[in-house]
């Protein structure tokens, strides 16, 4: 019994959902999810010989208390499903997974983007007042000296 192609599982799910996608060659699809505090994560699906890996981009590299940024990291990946998050080469922090050909089902595919989008939604705040307080209180000081909107800092009104 021949399977189902894949790429062509993905491209299917990724239309039904409407979701906003590129494929950047035949096996690589570019994906960005909307969020609510993360407002979009772009994320690869790629297609190899045996399996599907997904890598999702979450924040740079921390400006600071990076040990915290990474231990915050390693405690939530035990309870995590279908990816982790890792750092590449420079220290940016990305949730990465692979799954086999096999069970690149619709369903599943629902499931590892919706785990996605839910682990990188839900750190994004954390590891920004981790990462980037310093950062933060400078943005908001220098809204507010020119009167700039405060109102997508507002979340880190008690760092200030």
């Amino acid at each position: 019994m021949a399977s189902i192609d894949p790429r062509i599982t993905i491209e299917e799910f990724l239309e039904s959902h409407a979701l906003e996608f590129e494929r950047s060659n035949a096996d690589t699809f570019m994906v960005t999810l909307p969020g609510e505090k993360k407002l979009e994560t772009h994320c690869a699906l790629v297609v190899g010989q045996h399996s599907l890996s997904i890598n999702a981009f979450v924040i740079r590299k921390p400006d600071e208390n990076q040990a915290e940024v990474h231990q915050w990291c390693l405690r939530k990946n035990a309870g995590m499903y279908g990816v982790a998050y890792a750092l590449n080469e420079v220290g940016d922090i990305f949730l990465v997974g692979r799954l086999p050909l096999n069970v690149v089902t619709d369903r599943e595919i629902d499931r590892l983007l919706g785990a996605v989008l839910q682990y990188s939604d839900s750190a994004f705040n954390p590891l920004l007042e981790l990462g980037f307080s310093s950062a933060i209180r400078r943005e908001w000081a220098w809204r507010v000296s020119r009167g700039e909107s405060l109102a997508n800092l507002a979340a880190f009104e008690h760092l200030i």
